[in-house]
């Protein structure tokens, strides 16, 4: 178990981590085409998006999402293809093949693995799954979907970890494991559901305090988990974008 340190917002100010916005994947753009279209606006402070046609690359190119993906390349938006790890029992074959659908029919620029393992025992089959995945690209851009701290050696063989993904009431008394410090924030992923509008400047605060350099923040809740929360844009895109846009942190 990682060793955890308390933070909270106030100790935030002026910690100077630059911050983007990385999208945990909207709903079809065929059920939220203004939604993938305003993804493309230019200067929208984006890291990466993922796209997650059905659990994955689906089993036929879809001409909605290649409109979508190539959009978002052609304003210089990275594309992130979903693949799910079933918490280690992904058979490597599968994974592998995958991970070559979303290449050749939408050209991404890399893959948002969810349902990562994160103990140090899983470690050995995770970094042999990364290999093969790594091996379809060129040098594709991997993040690591534990939603939790996992194991160190994690960061030493992905781009990313998302080390939060919960709700609001969890993250504002969560805690940072010190292993953390070790790396810079743009190795970091925190993803946050029910984030109250008046709150939303205390959530960046604490992201930038724990040295999470990807953000995602919605008000949008998951209704006791029976909805996912990131399948359409906050109420307050517009202002999570320009405080994220222009570093803001009061």
């Amino acid at each position: 178990m990682p060793h955890l340190t308390s933070t909270t917002a106030s100790d935030a100010t002026g910690t100077g981590v630059r911050t983007a916005l990385g999208v945990p994947g909207y709903a079809h753009p065929l059920v939220a085409p203004a939604q993938w279209a305003e993804l493309a606006r230019p200067g929208t402070p984006l890291d990466w998006v993922v796209l997650n046609v059905a659990a994955g690359p689906g089993t036929r190119p879809d001409p909605h999402c290649l409109e979508a993906a190539g959009r978002l390349r052609n304003a210089g938006v990275r594309v992130l293809g979903h693949l799910d790890l079933t918490h280690g029992a992904r058979a490597r074959g599968d994974l592998l093949a995958d991970a070559q659908r979303h290449l050749d029919w939408y050209r991404v620029d890399g893959f948002f693995l969810d349902r990562c393992p994160g103990g140090r025992e899983a470690l050995p089959e995770v970094r042999r799954a990364l290999r093969l995945v790594r091996a379809t690209g060129d040098a594709p851009h991997l993040v690591l979907g534990h939603d939790s701290h996992p194991y160190p050696g994690y960061a030493e063989n992905a781009d990313q970890l998302v080390t939060f993904r919960g709700s609001w009431s969890r993250y504002r008394f969560s805690q940072v494991a010190e292993w953390t410090a070790d790396y810079p924030p743009d190795r970091f992923c925190h993803f946050v559901h029910g984030v109250p509008r008046g709150h939303l400047e205390e959530a960046l605060r604490i992201a930038r305090w724990q040295g999470a350099g990807t953000i995602y923040f919605t008000d949008r809740t998951d209704g006791g988990r029976r909805v996912d929360p990131w399948e359409t844009m906050p109420g307050y895109w517009d202002e999570i974008v320009s405080r994220v846009g222009t570093g803001v942190s009061e």
